[in-house]
């Protein structure tokens, strides 16, 4: 056997294994988060259960708040790259519509589920949970929602208003009755009944946005 060809023993390890160590840890941390919650998940505890020295993770995330932001940033990557361009379809209603079949089928996953679980659990004691969630990119859908609604106001279908806020109604409008009764707040909706609450938020929507155009030349 050559020296080029002997097994590694030691030293720095390859690309690919130092790779593969990392998305094994961030499986982990994902499962301890997601099940355990963010006060009782330990970066020991992960360790043990990777079998590696907590060095090992202190070497890549500087504790646990980091560490939970690259679970999120990789969950929301994750979520993005799922769904389509939004690009406009034949009318704002139909552009929304496929948004909101992505966002949907995104926020009602059982991983989407327990991250919001969590947050709502641990928010109070953990103040800079929702700023990492923030950070990590979970306004992203809210920013294109936004950008829907700006094209749709240089069209004229929509009178000018703060889209951003617009967008943060919209998803709430969209959200809110179908993931409280995920969370178990309710009956869980079957499909049909969850295309109607789709069609109902959407139509709500359009019609309030809409209507500025009525307040403001009222006042």
């Amino acid at each position: 056997m050559t020296a080029s060809s002997a097994p590694r023993t030691g030293g720095r390890p390859t690309a690919r294994a130092a790779a593969a160590l990392e998305t094994a840890i961030l499986d982990q941390a994902t499962d301890a988060f997601l099940a355990e919650g963010y006060a009782a998940t330990t970066i020991e505890a992960i360790a043990r259960a990777c079998r590696v020295a907590k060095r090992t993770i202190y070497a890549r995330w500087n504790g646990k708040p980091e560490l939970f932001r690259a679970v999120l940033e990789r969950l929301i990557a994750k979520w993005m790259s799922a769904s389509c361009d939004w690009a406009d379809g034949e009318s704002l209603e139909a552009t929304l519509k496929a948004a909101a079949d992505d966002i949907l089928a995104v926020a009602l996953t059982p991983e989407a589920i327990a991250l919001h679980r969590l947050i709502i659990a641990e928010c109070s004691r953990f103040p800079e949970l929702p700023r990492l969630m923030h950070q990590a990119g979970a306004g992203e859908g809210n920013a294109r929602i936004a950008a829907l609604l700006d094209r749709a106001i240089a069209r004229g279908e929509l009178p000018p208003q703060d889209t951003a806020l617009a967008a943060e109604q919209f998803l709430n409008l969209l959200l809110t009755g179908p993931q409280r009764r995920a969370l178990g707040l309710g009956h869980p909706f079957d499909q049909s009944q969850l295309r109607s609450w789709r069609d109902n938020a959407i139509a709500l929507f359009i019609f309030g946005a809409g209507s500025l155009r009525l307040l403001r030349s009222a006042e």
